[in-house]
This record gives structure tokens, C-alpha cells and sequence, in this order.
């Protein structure tokens, strides 16, 4: 199919699509590091306290993705454009944190690539006004 004929819209969903695999992919592969399951059972991730208030934070993080492959695909065009930039924005500072401090390679190739679609997300909204115009 010809690139030009892909819509910004279907661009920016599968883009968070792709978050949304990577996401789960990382933390799929992190059971597997030695003494993470004993972590979990000591209601410990990583270095903080497991409670409602961290899985509710923890939850937001990834629900608001899930939901950015639907909503980019219906919000108006200058709606879609300021959702995508701010979500794209805030998680790419999310997905910094995230590997901040980080020893395992893996995870650091699961963080770039979120950074790097985070970054063409913020990329693809800028210049949806350009395209919706």
C-alpha cells in the first residue's frame, strides 16, 4: 500500500497500538529476571511499595494508550491533534523515567523504542494540522 494513502489518524493508532505491545512485551520478559517473582510476592515494584495507589498510577500508564488507538481514530481533527501532543509528550517523559536507573539491556531496548514512538506520535500530531487543513 502506498504511504501517502495512510491517514494521520490510522498512523497515530497504530502507533499507540505499538506502545501497547511493547509495554506488555517488557513486562511479560521481566517475570523472567532472576528474584522478580519473589519482588512481587513481597508486594515490591522495583524500588516502590506495591499499594492501590501505585497499581492505580501503574494502571493509568498503560489504559491511557489502550485508549489513544481507539480515540485517535474518532476525535475531531484539532481535538485529535492536541490529544495526541500532550498524551505523546507526557508519556514520553513516563517512558524516560521509566528506564532511569535501569541495568537490564532489554529493558533499555523495550524504553528507547516507547521514547522513539512516543516521539514520532508527538511528530505525526504536530504536523496533523498541516494534513487536516
Amino acid at each position: 500500500m502506498d504511504q501517502a494513502k495512510i491517514s494521520v489518524r490510522s498512523k497515530l493508532s497504530a502507533l499507540w497500538a505499538t506502545m501497547m505491545f511493547l509495554y506488555v512485551y517488557a513486562d511479560v520478559l521481566s517475570l523472567y529476571r532472576p528474584g522478580e517473582l519473589d519482588e512481587i510476592r513481597a508486594g515490591k515494584m522495583g524500588p516502590i511499595d506495591v499499594s492501590q495507589g501505585t497499581l492505580l498510577v501503574a494502571s493509568v500508564v498503560v489504559i491511557i494508550p489502550a485508549f489513544m488507538v481507539f480515540l485517535s481514530l474518532i476525535l475531531p481533527p484539532i481535538m485529535n491533534r492536541r490529544t495526541n501532543l500532550i498524551v505523546g509528550l507526557v508519556l514520553t517523559v513516563v517512558n524516560i523515567i521509566n528506564v532511569l536507573g535501569e541495568t537490564w539491556v532489554y529493558y533499555w531496548v523495550f524504553g528507547i523504542l516507547e521514547v522513539l514512538i512516543t516521539v514520532l506520535i508527538v511528530r505525526y500530531a504536530w504536523r496533523y494540522a498541516e494534513v487536516a487543513s
